[in-house]
């Protein structure tokens, strides 16, 4: 690859931005800075801040497959500055993906942060890690209630920032009724504190 972003800009991609009136600004952005290739700080504090992302691979055929997982913060851990991985736990048991890679390691990671409106696209390879027992304790999450399958080792190739827009502003009901507690905890203790003034009056 010329740039980094010809992961995902190929020639086909690129005859049709040039056909709808965008390669200009892409090849731009080639020429200036092109897709990061390295996991740098802020990366890393979004990485290991998402309770939840999408990963996508495909088989030999191509056929694409796209699977969700989620955690508690910190699940999906940055282990060097191209190494990400995570503890996949055991669940319906099809092994789609796992058979995937095992025929294709090319993989893609989708993280989608809604209360802030970012999202980050990351392209790689990924592989699965079996019978480590080691590994599999160093990624998973402490007191975590579910069953580890094996571990998924993600390598960055290059990876990208999409602007918020049509991202709808979501918030985790857990943060929001802690923030409706605080409310009502305050509103009851300013209630108090005029019940109180009214009846010195």
């Amino acid at each position: 690859m010329e740039y980094s972003s010809d992961i995902g800009f190929t020639p086909t991609v690129k005859a049709i931005q040039t056909r709808k009136g965008s390669r200009r600004a892409h090849a731009a952005q080639e020429a200036g800075a092109a897709w990061a290739t390295e996991i740098d700080g802020d990366l890393k504090a979004f990485i290991q801040a998402q309770t939840s992302f999408f990963l996508a691979s495909a088989n030999a055929e191509g056929q694409p497959y796209i699977q969700h997982r989620g955690g508690p913060p910190g699940f999906l851990r940055v282990i060097d500055s191209q190494t990400i991985g995570f503890v996949d736990y055991a669940g319906n048991r099809q092994f789609i993906t796992s058979g995937n890679l095992a025929d294709n390691p090319k993989a893609y990671m989708f993280l989608i942060d809604y209360a802030y409106r970012r999202r980050i696209k990351i392209w790689g390879t990924a592989r699965v890690i079996e019978g480590d027992a080691a590994l599999t304790e160093r990624l998973m999450p402490a007191g975590y209630k579910a069953r580890p399958e094996q571990v998924i080792l993600f390598t960055v190739a290059a990876w990208d920032a999409n602007c918020p827009q049509h991202i709808p502003q979501m918030f985790p009901a857990q943060d929001v009724a802690e923030a409706l507690d605080a409310r009502d905890r305050e509103i009851a203790r300013l209630t108090a504190e005029l019940d109180e003034l009214r009846r010195r009056l």
